[in-house]
């Protein structure tokens, strides 16, 4: 009789949990669309916002495809993406909007494995976004953003972590060009150092360069020759990177031409000449590319590098 009853209990045990599991899962929607709808009607995006309805409504995710992809390129789990975005969390104690840092590129069906790139993400571009090219505005609920948990470190209030049951706010580009992307990221960060872009020579490469200092003119620089420069190299956020060489001594560091990897920066130093300083800007295809330097630079970023050419080897 106790073997029996003692399985009767262990039985119904079980059945409640399973009862009060599914009650929470119903709990965290009804709660998620109650802050939805909350978020939506504070920042004036009822009227905007499109309920994502695949699979019979069940993600309770809200977007807004703000440009048109490329239907020539489908996106799917196996497509590999470049994805520039921003996010905030709906209580606004926590947002990421520093579009030189949040950068992604890999499988879509890997995003949610990124910091700060949520499952609603990897859902959106497959069902609502659909194509390479496109951009939209993504509001994210919490238990297909980081749940109970959260995501950071230390207190939402330092704006280092997402609260737990937080919904979020996502802002998506995915790339199609990434050279044409560069170029507008050059041009616009030319303007926002209220520099103009005639004050720049273009290369066909999509590298520019400024003359800040003239050297001498005597001692050309061509595709063999060895170099003593300085150089600084900075995101374009303003980051000092640890690909720099500039030493309070007046030392330089020596770059031969014809082997050196920093493609973009040997281009523009063709142009320059002994005692010359430069500023050079680098598309990311001639930067880094989607190799991070030891997860020290954003993939696909584009570079400045300030430059003093100090002497010059034939």
């Amino acid at each position: 009789m106790k073997p029996i009853t003692f399985t009767l209990i262990l039985i119904c045990a079980v059945a409640m949990v399973s009862c009060r599991k599914d009650r929470n899962n119903v709990d965290i929607k009804t709660y998620d669309q109650q802050q939805m709808v909350q978020y939506m009607s504070e920042n004036g995006l009822t009227s905007s916002m499109q309920r994502d309805l695949t699979s019979g409504d069940t993600t309770g995710m809200y977007y807004q495809i703000l440009t048109p992809g490329n239907t020539a390129k489908p996106i799917d789990y196996s497509t590999q993406v470049s994805v520039v975005y921003t996010l905030k969390s709906f209580d606004g104690k926590f947002a990421s909007t520093d579009t030189t840092y949040n950068h992604y590129y890999n499988f879509v069906g890997h995003i949610q494995n990124n910091q700060y790139m949520a499952k609603g993400v990897m859902l959106a571009l497959i069902n609502n976004l659909k194509y390479v090219g496109g951009r939209m505005r993504l509001l994210v609920p919490s238990h297909l953003a980081f749940g109970t948990a959260g995501r950071g470190t230390g207190s939402s209030d330092a704006n280092n972590r997402v609260a737990g049951n937080q919904g979020l706010d996502y802002y998506i580009n995915i790339v199609d060009n990434q050279a044409a992307y560069d170029d507008v990221a050059i041009k616009n960060y030319i303007l926002a150092n209220n520099w103009k872009e005639s004050d720049f020579t273009k290369l066909p490469s999509g590298v520019r360069y400024r003359i800040t200092r003239a050297g001498v003119a005597s001692n050309t620089v061509t595709a063999t020759s060895v170099l003593e420069v300085q150089y600084s190299g900075f995101l374009f956020d303003g980051i000092l990177t640890a690909d720099s060489y500039n030493t309070s001594t007046g030392t330089g560091v020596s770059m031969d031409l014809s082997t050196d990897t920093h493609t973009g920066l040997r281009q523009a130093l063709l142009y320059g000449t002994p005692g010359a300083q430069m500023t050079v800007l680098v598309p990311s295809t001639l930067a880094y590319g989607t190799d991070t330097n030891g997860g020290t630079i954003p993939v696909n970023s584009c570079y400045r590098y300030d430059v003093n050419i100090l002497s010059v080897q034939q």
